[in-house]
């Protein structure tokens, strides 16, 4: 079992072609206003989502997908709102808080986490990261 790594990463490299397979997709959806990949120490998918989608006390969502090659991620929700943020994660990677699959609940991500299990392909985290999304968008909008 390969050690915890402090900063929610993991001892694998970024996957980059799943990187810009997502980014491939989620530019390609209305939801999606922009993406780019940035490396700042991490190769990560950076996402906007567009605007139009929240009410106007959203001033900005986005979403930071981190994929390695060992199938480990870092999946983090994050809206502005009136100078606070309201965040979650989608974790797997080797840690001393959790199981390695596990949850960072809103609305700040705190760790501990929730242990959880997540889908092994790539298309279906990211599936089940965006219908979780669009819940909140619904809680937005009924607010």
């Amino acid at each position: 079992m390969a050690p915890p790594v402090a900063d929610g990463g993991s001892p694998a490299p970024i996957d980059r072609p799943v990187l810009e397979f997502l980014r491939t997709r989620l530019r390609s959806t209305r939801q999606v206003e922009r993406t780019r990949i940035t490396d700042d120490g991490h190769l990560t998918l950076r996402v906007a989502f567009a605007s139009s989608y929240y009410p106007a006390s959203v001033e900005e969502a986005t979403l930071s997908v981190r994929w390695y090659t060992n199938d480990d991620f870092a999946v983090h929700y994050r809206e502005e709102r009136s100078g606070r943020s309201w965040e979650c994660r989608w974790d797997r990677h080797p840690n001393s808080h959790n199981t390695r699959d596990h949850f960072h609940p809103p609305p700040d991500a705190a760790t501990p986490g929730e242990d959880a299990s997540w889908p092994a392909d790539h298309r279906d985290v990211i599936g089940d990261v965006l219908g979780e999304v669009e819940e909140r968008i619904a809680v937005l909008w009924e607010e």
